[in-house]
């Protein structure tokens, strides 16, 4: 039988918290990352150098002896729950978690200790919709390996046009490393401004062999599915603490708009719908730094039920600020449009709902 999970936060990952959203508070601020949003290089450098090589963040899920930092998944959560309450514009999620996930089930060492260093920034190169369980032979493989080199094109990858090397399955079953450079990245028109896809081009791309896709991939898409919910959390709390926050302050009638009985409720609903996405996203998270058996389990569980909450939240944020949510200066476009990308980045909820009966033999008849 499987050990029960510990759900609480221990004191070294609430001084990485706090720590975190110190840094996040000098460095993405809302009208910073709104302003970043216009100007045609979403991504944030600095933040990223700070969380990454200041703060040694980049390697939290690599071992001491291959060049990384040590930690867990449950640490690595509590940065992605910062990340999303800031909706910061840097590619943690997809360098430091899933690109790195790719490649601690590979053989590259070397490639593995620059992206634990942040030095560079990696990109597994498959869509961001792509759902786990959707193994090579769908997507995956519309890469063909020829000669050492790679012939194809992937739409809606993310982080793409950050990224200094891509790690793209292709048809024969291998994982290969491409230097960016090697590659023609185009970015896309994306909803959420704060972390943009790209259709990415390889036309005879030089590739070195890293590993086998199939695992690599599987691991990923799972750690990845994981952490997005802790990030779903960041976003979702921050959606009502701001929310809550205003209508103490907004008054009508003379009186403030957060005494009303009717939003009351609404916010004491939304409080409880946080409440049980922290217990999944935790549960992930935990399952992940364990490698618990269950841990399928937990991360379809922690996507079916974050992913739908954070759109919620972000929901209720927009409609409950009124007419000042809905102007571009107030960020909780910023947060609504992070919700709706995150809803089908590696599978939906409902795909995660069906793993989940599948997995636990409550299929639909």
């Amino acid at each position: 039988m499987s050990a029960q999970p510990d759900l609480l936060y221990s004191e070294e990952e609430e001084a990485l918290r706090a720590a975190v959203r110190d840094l996040l508070a000098d460095h993405c601020d809302p009208a910073g990352v709104i302003t970043r949003t216009e100007s045609g290089a979403p991504h944030d450098r600095e933040a990223w150098k700070a969380l990454a090589d200041g703060m040694g963040l980049a390697g939290l899920l690599v071992p001491e002896e291959r060049g990384g930092q040590g930690a867990t998944h449950r640490e690595a959560a509590v940065v992605l729950e910062e990340l999303g309450r800031s909706v910061a514009p840097v590619p943690y999620l997809t360098s430091a978690v899933v690109a790195t996930e790719a490649l601690l089930a590979c053989h590259a060492d070397d490639l593995l200790a620059e992206l634990a260093s942040g030095r560079r920034i990696g990109a597994l190169a498959i869509a961001l919709a792509i759902a786990l369980g959707v193994a090579p032979g769908g997507d995956h493989r519309a890469v063909r390996a020829e000669g050492g080199a790679l012939h194809g094109e992937l739409t809606g990858v993310a982080d793409a046009t950050a990224a200094d090397v891509l790690l793209v399955p292709a048809d024969d079953g291998g994982l290969y490393a491409v230097e960016a450079g090697a590659v023609t990245v185009t970015a896309q028109v994306s909803l959420d401004l704060t972390r943009p896809v790209a259709k990415v081009v390889l036309d005879g791309a030089a590739a070195r062999r890293v590993g086998d896709a199939a695992p690599a991939v599987r691991r990923a898409l799972r750690a990845g599915a994981g952490l997005l919910a802790s990030e779903q959390l960041g976003l979702a709390e921050w959606s009502l603490t701001e929310t809550v926050r205003y209508l103490k302050e907004r008054k009508q009638f003379n009186r403030p708009v957060g005494g009303f009985q009717a939003l009351k409720h609404r916010l004491a609903q939304l409080w409880l719908e946080i409440v049980n996405t922290r217990a999944a996203a935790r549960n992930a998270a935990d399952a992940l730094a364990t490698g618990s058996a269950d841990v399928d389990v937990a991360v379809a569980l922690a996507q079916s039920y974050a992913a739908p909450v954070a759109v919620h939240a972000a929901e209720e944020a927009l409609q409950l600020h009124a007419g000042i949510g809905m102007t571009w200066e107030h960020p909780a476009h910023l947060y609504l449009k992070r919700a709706k990308a995150d809803s089908i980045a590696y599978g939906t909820a409902g795909r995660h709902r069906e793993a989940l009966a599948e997995l636990v033999d409550l299929r639909a008849p």
